[in-house]
């Protein structure tokens, strides 16, 4: 019963929320991090983007319920029989992930955690998933407040690194989630959900994902380019972006290959792995 509460929390993706977290603190800071305020930071976000999964799981029990690759979750196969505790465990660690952000780190960071939340479970999955394919577009804002929640740890203010790294995981999201949706796309018609394959085609989305990782990878080279970071970072990042472009032009020249464009989906995680991996390796040389 524990493991089917855990699986409902999507761990995997709050440890990717949380590493964008620390990503946009890293990259704003310029001197030696307060290791307790940033490993508090990892956690909150963790949580709140656990709660949020959790939402995730209850809101989308009936969608999942109608694809192979969803339908073993354990609200949709009816292995949590009382569906109203994970709501509780939900909300639970949402608000006490913006209550413990507000009172130990920054009201700023609380708020950026709050929207993350209110992006993924309210925008993305109850307006926006059933109605459009722009839903991971949009829904790709969670991840970027999480950047933005970082940055305002660093420095409560409007500065220039977090909003870059916002902007690269803006222009990630797609990039990921339409290569998944090519592999599924017969399940996602399906289901009935305007996932862009499933709307457009494969090649359309194909192109489309070619199309954002172009914007991803300009975006991901400003942060050297302007001088916030150093050969370090773009040189991880450029070993990233070459292996996501050729994964990507490979899907192109067969977009209906389900497994190119798994290949496509694994190399976008890498991807953003290196990105980070890059982001705090230099910030590791540059501090005193």
């Amino acid at each position: 019963m524990i493991a089917d509460y855990v699986e409902a929390l999507k761990l995997r993706i709050g440890v990717f929320i949380g590493m964008a977290a620390v990503l946009g603190y890293v990259a704003t800071l310029r001197e030696a991090p307060a290791w307790a305020a940033l490993a508090l930071l990892f956690v909150t976000v963790l949580a709140a983007s656990a709660g949020s999964g959790a939402l995730n799981h209850y809101l989308d029990r009936d969608l999942d319920r109608r694809m192979r690759r969803t339908a073993r979750r354990p609200l949709a196969c009816g292995r949590i029989r009382h569906p109203g505790r994970v709501v509780a465990l939900g909300l639970g660690l949402i608000g006490m992930a913006v209550a413990v952000a507000t009172w130990a780190l920054h009201p700023l960071v609380a708020l950026h955690v709050f929207l993350g939340a209110f992006t993924y479970v309210v925008v993305y999955t109850i307006w926006l998933k059933r109605r459009s394919w722009l839903n991971v577009v949009v829904g790709g804002l969670a991840g970027s407040f999480a950047v933005l929640g970082g940055g305002s740890l660093a420095r409560p203010e409007l500065c220039l690194p977090p909003v870059l790294f916002a902007a690269v995981l803006f222009f990630w999201s797609p990039t990921h989630f339409w290569s998944l949706g090519i592999a599924y796309a017969d399940e996602y018609v399906g289901a009935r959900i305007p996932m862009l394959p499933a709307v457009k085609g494969a090649a359309s989305t194909a192109r489309s994902v070619l199309l954002h990782t172009g914007a991803l990878l300009v975006t991901a080279a400003l942060p050297f380019a302007l001088g916030l970071l150093g050969g370090i970072y773009l040189a991880v990042t450029a070993l990233g972006s070459a292996y996501l472009l050729a994964r990507n032009v490979h899907l192109l020249a067969s977009p209906g290959d389900r497994r190119r464009a798994l290949q496509s989906f694994h190399a976008s995680n890498l991807w953003l792995l290196l990105v980070f991996i890059g982001v705090v390796a230099d910030a590791l040389a540059r501090w005193p």
